[in-house]
């Protein structure tokens, strides 16, 4: 019976790229000179820091960091998930970008229920941070395919472990 199976994982290679890409920038612009802004990437436990002098500033980091991320990566950038801007020594900030790896309960959940309410010929399952799908025909997971790329538009979701 063919299945497949939906999972979400980050390409740390092409993350470390894009946050190293936009520290050179960051170092090169000029009003970024004598400040404290800078990226830092912790792969062991898959967090982006951004430090700044202000909320600006973190701002106009996140709008080097994103499109360098993007064109790494796609939709790698809704993977983030944002915790709160702290202030650090003064009057510098600093924020935390924490990276979302495999899929979470809710949402596998939620692609379960969606496959079912859509009357499809085949079975989900939760497997620990991955969806696994079987049915009897290739056309059927598909279709699956296709339903669960339109209607989660705000989580990157890939299938892929096809067997036949």
């Amino acid at each position: 019976m063919p299945s497949f199976d939906f999972t979400s994982e980050a390409d740390m290679v092409a993350l470390k790229n894009a946050v190293d890409v936009a520290s050179r920038q960051i170092d090169n612009r000029y009003d970024f000179k004598g400040t404290s802004a800078k990226v830092e990437l912790n792969e062991k436990d898959k967090i982006i820091t951004l430090h700044g002098d202000s909320d600006f500033q973190l701002d106009q980091i996140k709008d080097i960091l994103f499109p360098a991320m993007e064109k790494k990566e796609a939709e790698s950038t809704k993977r983030l998930d944002h915790q709160a801007v702290h202030k650090v020594s003064g009057n510098k900030v600093k924020q935390d970008l924490k990276i979302k790896l495999g899929i979470e309960t809710e949402m596998a959940k939620k692609i379960v229920k969606l496959i079912k309410d859509g009357k499809l010929k085949v079975q989900a399952s939760i497997q620990g941070d991955a969806v696994r799908v079987q049915g009897a025909k290739r056309d059927d997971l598909q279709e699956c395919i296709g339903l669960i790329r339109k209607e989660i538009v705000d989580f990157p979701i890939r299938a892929g472990n096809f067997r036949d």
